[in-house]
This record gives C-alpha cells, sequence and structure tokens, in this order.
C-alpha cells in the first residue's frame, strides 16, 4: 500500500499539471526544476508543520530567490547570475513552508501597468486573452488567477500590486512603505516601492504578508507599526467615495461595475463623496514631475546597451535622467504638503466625519492588448488613474475584486492610513462577506471582555474608538463568578472562584499595545484588569473588579454571562 502524498508535494504536482495545461509561457521568465520542487516538497512533508506547508510561491522578476536570476525583465543574455541569497520577504515566506516554483514575467524595470513591456512577450490576461493582464506585477497575478500558484509577490510603486489584481479578479495587499523589507528587490522609484501579495482569497494573502513584514536591521526603509495603531475598523465604519466629478476617467464599463459595487459598500458602511482631486493631482508628481528621478537611479545603468531595451521603458528612464536635483526637492515638499493634506482629509470630512479610509475604483477600464499597442503610453497612464497617489502620499491600500457578471475585469480599492493595514484588510473582508483575516496589522494584545463592552452593549464603542479587533466567543475556565455591580452603566463583576465557581462566557478582542495602555488609563472604579484563564486553558488579559466592589452586589453566576442575565431582568 502506498503512502500518503504529503500537502507539500500535492501542490507542486498541482502547480505543474496547472502550468502544463495553461499554455501560458508568457508568464514565467524562469522555473524550477520539476525534480527540485518535488525533492524540497517531500522534505518539508516529513518535516514539522509550517503555517505555509503546501502552499506555492511565484516571485515577480525584479526580487532575489537563491539560485535564479534576477532579470528585471531583461532577457537572460544581459542578467544571466543567479542571485545568492533570498531576499527577505521571500526567506520569511519559504521558512514558513511556501515552495518558490519560479520567477514571473514583468514590465521591464517595473515601469508600467500594463503587462505588455517585456521581451519575454506581454502577458494575457488570465480570464481575457485579448485584453491585458495590468502590470508591472503581470505574471505575477495571471500565476494565481490561473492556479499556477497558490500566493506570488509582487511590487508596487504606482499600482503595480492592485490593478493586475482587479484586472484579473484576485486580491492584492499592499502594505504601508517599510513594513515588508525590501532588500533583495530592485528600486523602481526609491523610496516609494514596497514588496505585495497576490492571492485569491483575503486569508491566504493576508497570512503570507503578516509573515514577510517586520524589520530588518540592514534594511534603512524599514519601519515598525507605532504601539497605538489601530487594528480594525468600528462596526459600522465611515468611508469616503470620489465625486461624481472625479470619477470622469471611468469608461462605460467600469462605470457600471463601480455603481454595482458601491451599492455593495454602502451596505457595510456609511459612504460620504469627498473631493479627491488633491489626491488624483499628486498622482501626477510620480512620471509628470521630477519625482520620476527615481527612475533613472534604479535603472539607468542599464541604458548604455540598447539590446532588449523596452522602447517605451527606455524612454521613460532617459526622461527621468534629465531631472535636476532642484527640481527634485522642489516636488518631495509638494509632495510633504500634499501628505499632510490627505490626511486631515482623512481626519475630518467636513470637519465632522472621521474617515476610516477610502474606496476608490482600482482601474478606471480595462484595455485590450491592441489597445496599448495604438497608445502605449496613453493608456499607461489611464490605468494609474486611481493608484498612482498612494504610494506617494504613504498610505495602505486592499485591492478587492468585484464580479458583476462583465466580461472584463474591476475592482475596487479600501485605502488607509500608513499602519492602519489591519483596518483596510477588515473592510476588505467586510465587503468580500468574510471574516477579517489575521495576519498583516494584526500584532496586539487580547483582552477578554465579560460585561459592557460586549458587542450591542453600551461601552462598546470604547473598544472601536481605538481601533479594537473582535477575535472570537469566549469562555472561562469553570473558576469564575460573575456578580452585578452597582456602576453607572451597569457593569458585571467577575471574580475568580476556585471552588464553586462556573464557566462565564465572553468576547475576545485585540487592541495595539498602545490602545491597550490608553484603555488601562481610562479604567474607572471599580474595574480591574488581570489575568484570566479560559476554558481552552489559555490565559488572557480580562476584566475583573476589586474586592469591595462586591458588597452588595447579586450573585449572577447562574446565569452564564452578562447578556443572558439582563435578558432576564
Amino acid at each position: 500500500m502506498s503512502s500518503p502524498i504529503g500537502p507539500a508535494t500535492a501542490a507542486v504536482r498541482r502547480a505543474l499539471d496547472a502550468i502544463a495545461s495553461a499554455d501560458r509561457p508568457e508568464v514565467w521568465i524562469s522555473l524550477r526544476a520539476p525534480e527540485e520542487l518535488l525533492a524540497e516538497a517531500a522534505a518539508l512533508d516529513a518535516g514539522p508543520e509550517l503555517p505555509l506547508r503546501g502552499s506555492i510561491l511565484a516571485v515577480k522578476d525584479n526580487i532575489d530567490v537563491a539560485g535564479l536570476p534576477t532579470t528585471l525583465g531583461l532577457p537572460l543574455s544581459r542578467r544571466p547570475e543567479p542571485a545568492a541569497t533570498d531576499a527577505p520577504a521571500v526567506a520569511r515566506l519559504r521558512a514558513a513552508g511556501a515552495i518558490v516554483i519560479g520567477k514571473t514575467n514583468l514590465d521591464q524595470f517595473a515601469t508600467g501597468l500594463v503587462g505588455t513591456r517585456s521581451p519575454y512577450g506581454a502577458v494575457r490576461n488570465a480570464l481575457w486573452p485579448s485584453r491585458i493582464s495590468g502590470g508591472s506585477s503581470s505574471g505575477s497575478a495571471v500565476a494565481v488567477a490561473l492556479g499556477m500558484a497558490d500566493l506570488s509577490l509582487g511590487t508596487d510603486t504606482a499600482g503595480s500590486g492592485r490593478v493586475p489584481a482587479a484586472l484579473n479578479r484576485i486580491v492584492g495587499i499592499k502594505p504601508t512603505l517599510g513594513l515588508v523589507p525590501v532588500l533583495g528587490m530592485r528600486d523602481a522609484c526609491r523610496p516609494f516601492d514596497t514588496i505585495t501579495v497576490f492571492a485569491r482569497d483575503l486569508a491566504a494573502g493576508a497570512a503570507a504578508a503578516g509573515i514577510m513584514a517586520g524589520p530588518d536591521p540592514a534594511d534603512g526603509l524599514s519601519r515598525v507599526t507605532p504601539a497605538d495603531a489601530r487594528l480594525a475598523a468600528p462596526e459600522r465604519p465611515a468611508l469616503g467615495i470620489p465625486r461624481e466629478e472625479d470619477l470622469g476617467s471611468l469608461d462605460a464599463a467600469a462605470r457600471e461595475s463601480w455603481d454595482a459595487a458601491i451599492a455593495r459598500w454602502g451596505s457595510v458602511a456609511e459612504l460620504h463623496p469627498m473631493d479627491i482631486s488633491p489626491l488624483l493631482a499628486t498622482a501626477k508628481l510620480l512620471y509628470e514631475g521630477a519625482i520620476v528621478a527615481g527612475r533613472s537611479a534604479a535603472a539607468g545603468e542599464f541604458m548604455t546597451d540598447e539590446h532588449g531595451l523596452d522602447p517605451t521603458v527606455a524612454g521613460i528612464v532617459r526622461r527621468a535622467a534629465a531631472v535636476t536635483g532642484a527640481e527634485y526637492v522642489r516636488d518631495r515638499a509638494a509632495l510633504e504638503s500634499a501628505r499632510a493634506a490627505a490626511l486631515v482629509a482623512l481626519d475630518g470630512l467636513a470637519a465632522s466625519v472621521r474617515l476610516d479610509g477610502l474606496v476608490i475604483p482600482t482601474a478606471p477600464g480595462h484595455p485590450t492588448l491592441d489597445d496599448v499597442a495604438a497608445d502605449p503610453l496613453g493608456v499607461n497612464a489611464w490605468m494609474g488613474t486611481f493608484t498612482n497617489f498612494v504610494n506617494l502620499l504613504d498610505l495602505a491600500a486592499v485591492a478587492v475584486p468585484f464580479d458583476d457578471g462583465a466580461d472584463r475585469g474591476f475592482g475596487t480599492t479600501i485605502v488607509t492610513r500608513a499602519f492602519e493595514d489591519g483596518v483596510a484588510l477588515d473592510l476588505a473582508a467586510r465587503f468580500l462577506g468574510e471574516e477579517a483575516p489575521s495576519g498583516l496589522g494584526d500584532d496586539g494584545v487580547d483582552l477578554a471582555v465579560f460585561g459592557a463592552h460586549l458587542r450591542g452593549q453600551p461601552l462598546n464603542r470604547q473598544l472601536e474608538e481605538l481601533g479594537a479587533r473582535f477575535i472570537r466567543t469566549i469562555a472561562t475556565a469553570e473558576s469564575y463568578s460573575l456578580f452585578a455591580l452597582d456602576t453607572v452603566p451597569p457593569k458585571p463583576g467577575l471574580v475568580h472562584r476556585p471552588e464553586g465557581g462556573a464557566s462565564i462566557a465572553g468576547e475576545l478582542w485585540r487592541l495595539s499595545p498602545g490602545a491597550l495602555g490608553e484603555f488601562l488609563a481610562a479604567l474607572p472604579a471599580p474595574m480591574t484588569l488581570g489575568r484570566v484563564g479560559l476554558s481552552d486553558g489559555s490565559e488572557v488579559v480580562g476584566f475583573g473588579c476589586t474586592p469591595a466592589a462586591l458588597d452588595g452586589a447579586r450573585d449572577i453566576t447562574a446565569h452564564g454571562s452578562w447578556p443572558a442575565y439582563l435578558a432576564s431582568r
């Protein structure tokens, strides 16, 4: 009797079958040998359980993978040497059990949003081959959409981790700049680049992003999430959406899809039209202003030899070389002012509503390959209408697909403040009708609540205002008693009672460390925070009360929970 096939080996076999059946050679620049992949999978299957064991990873070919060349979209003859080590982001995913299957095609030097600017061929859309895949992370998106990989890494400067997601109906997660190390990733326009994740579902993408995130001491662009970062949106979030006059770039089909998508967003959030014209104007700084000098710094060394250069990309890089230092400083100053103005708009729409995020179309339409051939610069600029400003203004974003039955790709993007990646993921999950995923932006401290801070209770808003994330319902170990205290508003007191106690139902919430500190500082007497044992044997921070508060308090343990007691009154 043969041994069962392990998850990693099964995943490799599925991926190899999908690659063979898809017949999309333009997706890949290099692929690892099947025997090498199967040997690595067998070793993983024989080892300990890992969070990503059974996940196949494709990597955009401007990110280093040990043993494979990093071409940047140049012909292999111009950059044949293999990378000596994995980029930290890749190394972290491999350590978690992911298997790298190969390197994917891209718009050369990661310069483009169309997926056609490569000597390895234009990457056709996964669902509609006559249409573009979107770029520059074209191969990475299509590999995931066609099931050739479970996860893929892209990069994003102007939208390359979001536009291909929308056009191929998958998820694209663009972290806050600096959260994922960019060592081993070749710059496109420093410091506005980040490594992104594509996945077919939000939970898988968030898990991978969370594994990649974290500072690297050798990365000068690394940043750490502030201790008081919000982890989730309130129950009924407030989201900005573009005004009618800001949507003029949408073609007719995209406009129909946008209207349908906004109807769904309206079911999970309060929508507030806002003037995004300053954001759209800021976007032009990336290519029409001096910020484009970063393209020359990143790729200028390759301009000495015309062999294998995409003419459109080469033209952009050469024009970028003409920018003066004074022009660059001027536009960076303009960018800093625009960033401050964007945060003011999010913090107080019309001085009355603090927005939890901004929802925008990911792309204004879905052009064909022929459209791009007829107007390569114009179509590319159009595709970046709603994406170019995000990294320039230091914002986080998650692109979610929207399938309204149209014969072309469309999606919306939720944009949040820097380091509010968890909020963006939370909102994306609500739009998709899924549970909020764990992963990126989910670092925090768990807090057990049993009374007035439960969902539907009067003090739950305090948790929401601190950006706390609901995790799950819980129950204590069978060694606690619950008392009704004489407080305003009414609250219960949880008391540890080793003998004669019971299990009390409650909820588990997660707050950032700074938010928990703020919560504790405002905690009124007689409430306390301490360790609470749960029914699964774990311990978490949870509510208790001072012994003096129990004088004259009614023992309500028999009800099993605070809501049950309230319902009995």
